[in-house]
């Protein structure tokens, strides 16, 4: 078993000094870059659009992770698929063929995800799981950065890491929302396998490098627990 994927989320980040921000969380061992993409539609903030995500694939190596809070998100898919991205997530709720966005997601050669909000039940996913490279569990409503955890997520990961083990299925899953040092090993334990972090990563009291550091440690030693069982 690997440990798991650290996505810093740039939501987060100072957006004066995005490049420097960028290479912090890089030095510190990030494993992926969390860009959150909002429209002021499906949540109610507007973020980013392709040409930053153009940008920001110039300033880092790490593979750009694009969860895209958009309505009708199969629209854009391709233009950020040019832009850089090699994850895409799309929210159950937000797409009307979500089968067919995620098999043209993966025919580009990128993973696709399914993101689901707090209040949507894990059966949501019950005829697309078995496609899937990767669910997004939201642990907060999205739209905004900073916001606490919503506790019964552990259960809802619990649950989706059963159905996904007991049926073979290669997802992992992404948790997002609330994040901290403080959970993260209870999470880890639940069966999340790719953890974004923003404010707990850029708003840290250290820097972003060390507090990426940190949270690959926590996920080291947790790796190392769940194989001595």
């Amino acid at each position: 078993m690997s440990p798991a994927i650290i996505a810093p989320s740039i939501l987060s980040a100072d957006f004066a000094r995005l490049a420097d921000e960028i290479g912090s969380v890089e030095k510190g061992g990030a494993d992926l870059l969390h860009l959150d993409i909002m429209d002021g539609h499906f949540v109610p903030n507007i973020t980013i659009g392709p040409p930053v995500v153009a940008s920001i694939r110039k300033c880092t190596t790490l593979p750009l992770d694009a969860h895209l809070m958009i309505e009708d998100p199969a629209r854009y898919v391709d233009e950020l698929i040019r832009a850089g991205v090699n994850w895409i997530s799309v929210h159950v709720e937000a797409d009307h063929h979500l089968h067919r966005t995620i098999q043209h997601i993966q025919s580009q050669g990128v993973r696709a995800g399914v993101a689901l909000n707090p209040a949507t039940p894990i059966h949501a996913l019950e005829e697309v799981l078995p496609n899937l490279d990767f669910v997004l569990v939201m642990s907060v409503n999205p739209g905004f950065g900073g916001q606490q955890f919503i506790p019964s997520t552990l259960q809802k990961i619990r649950k989706l890491r059963e159905e996904i083990t007991s049926n073979r299925y290669r997802a992992r899953i992404e948790i997002d929302g609330g994040v901290d040092t403080g959970n993260l090993a209870e999470l880890l334990a639940a069966g999340a396998d790719m953890i974004v972090a923003g404010s707990a990563v850029f708003k840290s009291r250290t820097s972003p490098c060390e507090a990426v550091q940190e949270m690959k440690e926590i996920a080291r030693f947790q790796t190392a627990a769940t194989e001595r069982l």
